[in-house]
């Protein structure tokens, strides 16, 4: 994965109705969190508004993975989607990436007024679990998937549901 990570996050749209922040920078010592876009929420496809973010290693224009952040209450996200979500490039994995990225946006996550929030992953991906486990989340329940979920579709069938208390 490969990208201007120092370019992403200009000429980004207006934001709608949502008040959208800056974030700042977010960096840890090899790992920069680069905003590359917001999305305001859409009441019809039953969207909240969202943070994408690449994360970069510093000083360089690899990217290594993303994150995201819903940045508004919703009970599906409660339930089966979560406020967060990661990605890690193969290549990368093992570094923590992932953990440090959610840890460098909690503080822009609490601007938002959360005071927890939930983060969801299959039960057998057992990276992620560690990841919300390494970041004192607390393993709620694992939930079975509605075939209404469009995850279910994709072939999931179970989430795993952490909450995380800010």
């Amino acid at each position: 994965m490969s990208c201007l990570c120092a370019k992403l996050g200009r000429g980004m749209p207006a934001p709608s109705e949502f008040p959208f922040r800056d974030p700042g920078p977010l960096i840890d010592h090899d790992l920069s969190v680069v905003l590359k876009r917001r999305t305001p929420p859409d009441p019809a496809k039953d969207w909240v508004a969202a943070y994408d973010f690449a994360l970069c290693q510093t000083g360089t224009d690899d990217a290594v993975g993303n994150v995201s952040f819903r940045a508004q209450p919703h009970p599906m996200l409660e339930l089966y989607r979560g406020h967060i979500g990661y990605n890690v490039d193969p290549n990368y994995r093992g570094r923590h990436f992932a953990e440090r990225a959610v840890r460098l946006l909690l503080p822009f996550i609490r601007v938002h007024g959360f005071s927890a929030i939930w983060i969801t992953c299959n039960p057998t991906n057992w990276p992620s679990r560690r990841t919300c486990e390494r970041l004192g989340a607390t393993l709620v329940e694992i939930v079975p998937l509605p075939p209404s979920e469009e995850m279910y579709a994709k072939g999931d069938r179970e989430k795993c549901r952490y909450r995380l208390d800010l």
